[in-house]
């Protein structure tokens, strides 16, 4: 049995006999595993676990499943997510909402456990304060963005996975002495950013969350060269608008330099899940379940100082999760 501290002002006395999980939004590695533990330590506690499949969109379309033990064998080292996955604009409508719960209803199901990110947190959010359905989410993100939890599924692997790849630019860059800027996920964040910048020993990373203009950046360049370096890695967020690498390299171009974009985009949501997100995947999904069978709800899981915690849903909502400038300030130094 876990023990994870309870931060939930409040618990429901009705028995939780069945519980059904669905994925949302983008996929993140790990989510296999989260689903996997759900069903097992659901199971294993007495209750029946149904699936969700394809969202909140397979929800209000009513497809259902029962899942068993053998349902979720040998996945934990896929990537996605074998419940499938969308975004669901109509489930923005109340009247949306309202018939999501009559179908988990209908179908014998007391609760709803939604891995995904904030907007899928909102709608489990809405629908439960509207309806009094039982939901409690798990962040699944690469991103790593969700306001009071230190971790993410799937972040971990989306920073490997573009380490990998920028080890490999790096070996064409001392080849060909050439700057490469390389982008990563991250349209309102820089979290992988920052510690994909570190971890590869990038000369310079680009947030959303700073305002860096194109004369800094030739000057770490510029800085760089004149201690013999040949070759740089610039690592650049996405930001909330397409094409900001490209818009840079011109900027540099116009200054002199000839820089080669790569844009690893989409790569970083898939693969095999590392060991840490296998293992935070599981944990989290065993929780959201013992948290439900005690009688939480209306709340999502996270990780705070290294621990398992429910945390409110208006603890979470409608706020940035900041970035640490310690990071930040560090990739800057160990560039110099």
């Amino acid at each position: 049995m876990l023990k994870v501290p309870v931060i939930h002002p409040k618990a429901r006395t009705k028995k939780i006999k069945s519980i059904a999980v669905l994925s949302s939004g983008g996929d993140a590695p790990g989510m296999n595993a989260a689903i996997r533990a759900i069903v097992r330590f659901g199971i294993y506690h007495g209750l029946e676990v149904y699936g969700v499949m394809r969202g909140y969109s397979g929800l209000i379309e009513g497809h259902i499943e029962p899942l068993q033990l053998s349902s979720v064998a040998n996945i934990i080292q896929r990537g996605g997510t074998i419940l499938k996955t969308s975004r669901c604009p109509a489930f923005m409508e109340k009247s949306t909402r309202r018939e999501a719960s009559n179908i988990l209803l209908r179908n014998g199901i007391d609760a709803l456990i939604v891995i995904g990110g904030d907007g899928s947190f909102a709608g489990a959010h809405l629908m439960e304060n509207e309806t009094g359905f039982p939901t409690i989410c798990i962040p699944g993100t690469i991103d790593n963005d969700i306001v009071g939890s230190e971790d993410t599924i799937g972040f971990d692997t989306a920073v490997n996975t573009a380490i990998d790849a920028i080890d490999r630019i790096r070996d064409t860059a001392n080849s060909h002495d050439r700057l490469f800027l390389v982008e990563v996920m991250g349209r309102s964040s820089g979290f992988i950013a920052v510690q994909v910048g570190i971890g590869g020993g990038a000369e310079t990373v680009i947030v959303p969350e700073e305002n860096q203009s194109i004369d800094k950046i030739c000057q770490t360049i510029q800085r760089g060269k004149k201690r013999g370096k040949t070759s740089s890695i610039i690592i650049v967020a996405e930001g909330p608008k397409a094409g900001l690498s490209d818009r840079i390299a011109s900027q540099l171009k116009k200054r002199g330099f000839a820089p080669r974009v790569c844009i690893l985009g989409h790569i970083q949501r898939g693969g095999t899940p590392t060991a840490h997100d296998r293992y935070l995947a599981s944990t989290l999904g065993a929780a959201a379940v013992e948290y439900l069978i005690k009688g939480y709800s209306d709340a999502m899981i996270g990780v705070r100082d290294g621990h398992v915690v429910l945390i409110p849903y208006s603890k979470a909502q409608h706020k940035r999760k900041s970035l640490d400038k310690g990071p930040l300030k560090l990739s800057k130094v160990l560039a110099t």
